[in-house]
């Protein structure tokens, strides 16, 4: 096979993900692997991507190789994608895959998007390979990156790959009316957006016509972005992004000072598009510390929101991981005026009642693992590690030495069967003795 990777990691050659395709390499030499660093070459791409379009185009596979970036694949890819779909190339019929590194935080919706991506332009994506950032370093890792390479080339040997879904309709884009709004006097919500076509506008200015508090409009249009985060961890310990272009104080003291965020954005590619990502990959300067937990956010999403599950995925686990209550999702699918007047309503109820409800799996499941990565990583990510320590975040079982010799007992009686059979329902009423207790305090 004549293989097209397109290296999405703004760290070039760099790149912790490349290593496995170096790795494939040596151990494939029947297949020719050229390497396109797109990442760190976006700029000069936008002014002139024919190489890369041409270099796909001759191509048997495209494999996408990239670290994960909040949920998705990093700004800089996003924008490569943004890029060779507007070139026009031809790439129906050709095989696409994938290969990532990270802590397997959100690995999914970063796959799905790619896949998503390679079938909008008709091509055949094999499934990817999902890889711990240190798999490569253990035997069992060079083992899984074979196996995955043997089933990448078979797949295209016997021409399987995943089922393409149905092509989306257009979306409907309802129109939007705008009231006159009242005067306000209190009240402090972000809507943070990207806006540039009108419906999108009249999203907003309806929400901020409803809103019973004060808001502002933060366009990241208007601000002199110089470039995507390059994962280089300047700001592991300071804070501080290697950028000069101050994005770092002005996320801190223009957005996240607001008493909730709303994030307005049109559905593109199946994401928020390349600024938006630009915007969340550049929220790395803040680590991996949830610093505006129990602040409400809410959506103004135009575009198939209904259709587009990985879109839902990411915008539930983010509000999840970050511990924000999600006052909702409006849309102009359906009765855009009556979703977004939803919004506004229980965005005020959990701002006046402080109303922040626990995390579900999603919210979880992804702290776990920022918990058990900067615990590891804590000489390192030092304001991160000191994060966590003061909001509590190091909940490791392990230190539940209470609760561990309970369970220890309970474990050697019923591992008895004639113990268990005297105790009947005895158990069951032991673990409920608390909660009665409770309820009978509250009578």
């Amino acid at each position: 096979m004549k293989i097209l990777v397109l290296n999405g990691s703004p760290k070039g050659q760099y790149s912790i993900t490349l290593q496995t395709v170096l790795y494939l390499q040596k151990h494939y030499p029947q297949h020719s692997f050229e390497v396109l660093h797109v990442g760190q070459r976006i700029k000069a791409l936008e002014k002139d991507f024919a190489p890369v379009a041409e270099a796909a185009r001759q191509a048997d596979l495209l494999l996408f190789a990239y670290p994960v970036y909040t949920f998705i694949a990093p700004c800089q890819l996003h924008h490569c994608v943004e890029l060779l779909k507007a070139s026009g190339v031809e790439l129906s019929g050709k095989f696409a895959t994938q290969i990532t590194t990270s802590k397997h935080f959100y690995d999914v919706t970063a796959h799905r998007y790619v896949q998503d991506n390679c079938q909008d332009m008709g091509m055949k994506y094999i499934r990817g390979l999902s890889a711990d950032m240190d798999d490569l370093l253990s035997e069992k890792g060079q083992q899984d990156a074979r196996a995955f390479m043997d089933y990448v080339a078979w797949c295209v040997e016997n021409s399987i790959c995943e089922p393409a879904p149905a092509a989306l309709p257009a979306p409907a884009c309802m129109p939007v009316t705008v009231p006159a709004a009242p005067e306000k006097t209190q009240g402090d919500v972000v809507i943070v957006t990207d806006c540039d076509n009108d419906q999108l506008s009249a999203m907003i200015a309806r929400f901020q016509a409803v809103l019973p508090r004060k808001s502002r409009v933060v366009n990241l249009r208007e601000f002199p972005f110089k470039g995507g985060c390059l994962g280089c961890f300047n700001c592991a310990v300071s804070g501080k992004c290697v950028y000069k272009d101050g994005f770092d104080e002005y996320l801190r003291q223009t957005i996240q000072t607001g008493e909730a965020i709303v994030y307005a954005f049109t559905i593109w590619d199946h994401s928020m598009g390349s600024l938006f990502k630009t915007y969340d990959d550049r929220q790395f300067c803040n680590g991996h510390r949830t610093v505006t937990m129990g602040m409400p956010v809410g959506y103004l999403i135009s575009g198939n929101y209904g259709l587009e599950t990985n879109v839902q995925a990411v915008v539930e686990g983010r509000a999840q991981v970050g511990g924000n209550f999600l006052a909702g999702v409006a849309t102009d699918e359906t009765e855009p005026d009556a979703q977004i007047d939803q919004l506004a309503k229980s965005l005020c109820y959990a701002l006046e009642h402080k109303y922040a409800p626990p995390q579900n799996f999603l919210g979880v499941g992804g702290m776990k693992i920022f918990r058990d990565l900067i615990w590891l990583m804590q000489g390192m990510m030092k304001a991160d590690h000191k994060f966590y320590k003061a909001h509590g975040q190091y909940d490791f079982p392990q230190k539940k030495f209470g609760t561990m010799l309970k369970m220890y007992l309970v474990g050697a009686l019923i591992s008895s069967p004639k113990v268990k059979a005297k105790m009947g329902n005895a158990m069951n009423e032991g673990m409920l003795m608390p909660y009665k207790k409770l309820l009978e305090e509250e009578q």
